[in-house]
């Protein structure tokens, strides 16, 4: 179904393109902070992987690498899905906006599942850091204290990307009504496509990073 995606730029600017060009600014700025929050976990995954390596790679040995490789697919679903979205929306056709934007929903959502379906399984092995954290190993250089830093970071890293995808997945649900309504600008949906794609970039550092490294 046709629809009108034509902006009205609002009274503080001169006209449409400058309205545009100042979203997206405010929008790659705001990624840009996001950037630098994301960059001190690595940072800090980093340091103390150089310091206990083989604590770090028996660790990581626990993770599912096979549920990490679909989760990756499944975001790069996404990302086609959200970019087939912003297509549509520059071609003015609601329905197949909304059909790619429900398509994310769905990714997104599964994506959660096996994420969760893993944390269930950690809790099930005694993996969860703090007072129920157990873990033994025979294997020189290995510290259960250390394989315990490896998970807490793990959890803050995975949870932080998780909380992210949950604000995403919220913004598409509020787009998609708002197409409905035909309330919905192409510049908006661009934007919350630069959001989601940041967050899939986020995990293609955090797959290899935490479930690769005891699988090398």
């Amino acid at each position: 179904m046709p629809a009108d995606y034509t902006e009205i730029p609002e009274a503080a600017f001169e006209n449409i393109e400058q309205q545009r060009d100042a979203s997206k600014l405010g929008m790659w700025v705001f990624l840009c902070t996001e950037v630098m929050f994301f960059g001190g976990l690595f940072l800090a995954y980093c340091e103390y992987r150089h310091l206990h390596p083989d604590s770090f790679a028996a660790a990581s040995s626990h993770l599912s690498w096979m549920l990490g490789s679909v989760n990756t697919v499944v975001l790069l679903a996404s990302s086609l899905t959200v970019a087939l979205a912003v297509r549509a929306a520059s071609l003015r056709s609601a329905g197949t906006v909304n059909l790619f934007l429900v398509a994310t929903v769905l990714l997104g959502i599964a994506f959660l599942s096996i994420k969760g379906f893993e944390y269930y399984t950690d809790y099930r092995e005694g993996l969860i850091p703090g007072s129920s954290f157990t873990y033994s190993s025979s294997q020189p250089g290995v510290q259960a204290r250390e394989v315990e830093m490896f998970f807490m970071l793990y959890f803050i890293m995975t949870g932080v990307h998780a909380f992210h995808m949950i604000i995403g997945i919220t913004a598409f649900i509020v787009l998609i009504a708002m197409s409905r309504q035909r309330a919905l600008s192409l510049q908006t949906i661009e934007n919350a496509g630069l959001y989601w794609h940041f967050v899939d970039v986020i995990w293609i550092f955090l797959f290899p990073l935490l479930y690769l490294v005891g699988h090398h």
